[in-house]
């Protein structure tokens, strides 16, 4: 009788902590991807073709080897050389300045309900549009795109730091300084041509795409929807051991468990961090540290990161950033939208009590790759970080050590084999015969 009363008791404790679980994912989470588009997308992924001075690949900011970022806090795009903690400025051709942001990763993009992408949110699905997405280019915006996942391909390759280059060094960023973007002899057109010169490509492009009837069919939303379907299938993130807990499969060990009942309970993580992929896809103020050059205008002359506020206006959403998802997540550091955490221990610690945190960060634990920059102004001018600080509106919370590390057991439980080794790989080489970024 005794035992049976305890059998009951533990599969009540079990139902109500499944009631507060995520649901396991399955194939109807994700857009179906045909593989030999994805194929496609892999050599473009990897191919530096696609940037003015055919010299960053996408891959260069988001490689495997770094868990799909690039394994730093700020990164060096035109102007360096290598990959990683290991990029280094080139002596002939200096940036300008270093990439504003942290390169997020890329697990899970292909699922329908990451919609919003970029750590601001810029670009949107947006059913009222009339290609369906929402971004700064507004009526700029040309049809084709095939999802939101395929859209944001444009922003990195019109960027002077990221993968353009400057006006002065090729035809792609020359266009991009005059704002000739989508018509023919724009930036997305040069781009599209110097990929259809290239007999492989225009092959296999009428290959998988069957309206392309000749390489001059080729159009710059073909290259991003093959790369689009590329990121979807190489990695999709949902064979973890947390997946496998869900499915009924496999069951977590006791630390990683103790951590899953604090995540979704007493800690609170999953207050943001909800749903099958640890996200809620909203927008929280977490005084998380800015350092680099910020995101200012050009007739603005200041080091600071408003966040969400500089999409929406709306007061309450400065300092703002998108909620990321968790998957994979001990292996995509730095942390935070400026990449000021390199270990997630401590990004977890500090959002324990954000606000003190901020005032006691140690700049002297960010990693930058190397370059004269003023990247400390927001975090000298204590009115700046005072105002990161007045924007969070959640209540601190007090964890022991122990518990602290049963949430990190929780956190490497969501690292997902399959995944991070990819589908596809790495290409030895690729069509245009440039070299595939790769670790030194």
């Amino acid at each position: 009788m005794i035992l049976r009363a305890c059998i009951a008791v533990f599969f009540l404790l079990g139902a109500a902590q499944a009631a507060s679980l995520p649901r396991a994912l399955t194939d109807a989470d994700f857009a179906p991807v045909h593989k030999e588009e994805a194929a496609l997308g892999q050599l473009l992924f990897y191919d530096p073709i696609l940037s003015g001075n055919r010299n960053i690949a996408c891959a260069t900011c988001h490689h495997p080897a770094l868990g799909t970022a690039d394994g730093v806090p700020l990164a060096l795009g035109e102007g360096a050389i290598g990959l990683g903690q290991n990029r280094r400025l080139d002596p002939e051709h200096l940036p300008q300045k270093r990439i504003p942001r942290n390169a997020p990763a890329l697990f899970n993009l292909g699922a329908h309900e990451f919609t919003a992408l970029f750590h601001d949110g810029r670009l949107e699905a947006d059913p009222t549009s009339p290609n369906g997405i929402r971004t700064p280019m507004d009526a700029d915006m040309v049809v084709g795109f095939a999802s939101a996942l395929s859209a944001q391909t444009m922003f990195p390759v019109l960027s002077r730091d990221e993968m353009a280059g400057d006006y002065n060094e090729n035809d792609v960023g020359k266009a991009v300084r005059q704002g000739i973007i989508t018509r023919p002899g724009g930036a997305w057109d040069i781009i599209a041509r110097r990929v259809a010169a290239i007999p492989d490509y225009a092959t296999t492009f009428a290959r998988v795409y069957p309206e392309i009837l000749t390489p001059d069919d080729i159009a710059f939303t073909d290259i991003s929807n093959a790369i689009a379907a590329f990121m979807a299938f190489e990695w999709r993130s949902d064979t973890a051991p947390f997946d496998l807990s869900l499915r009924g499969l496999a069951a977590l060990d006791d630390q990683s468990q103790r951590g899953m009942n604090l995540f979704y309970g007493r800690a609170a993580c999953s207050d943001c961090h909800s749903g099958p992929f640890q996200t809620d896809h909203q927008f929280h103020a977490m005084a998380v540290p800015q350092i680099g050059p910020g995101k200012a205008a050009t007739f603005e002359s200041h080091n600071r990161d408003d966040g969400r506020f500089r999409v929406t206006g709306d007061p309450a959403d400065r300092y703002a950033f998108r909620t990321p998802s968790l998957r994979n997540v001990a292996l995509t550091g730095p942390y935070g939208h400026a990449g000021a955490h390199a270990d997630l221990r401590a990004f977890v610690m500090d959002h324990l009590d954000p606000v003190t945190a901020l005032k006691r960060f140690d700049r002297t634990s960010v990693r930058l790759p190397d370059f004269d920059a003023e990247d400390f102004n927001i975090l000298n001018d204590p009115a700046e970080r005072q105002a990161i600080g007045d924007a969070v509106t959640r209540a601190p919370l007090t964890l022991s050590v122990d518990e602290v590390d049963d949430i990190m057991a929780f956190l490497n439980a969501l690292t997902d084999p399959i995944a991070v080794e990819g589908r596809l790989g790495v290409p030895k080489d690729v069509p245009s015969g440039l070299p595939v970024p790769n670790p030194e």
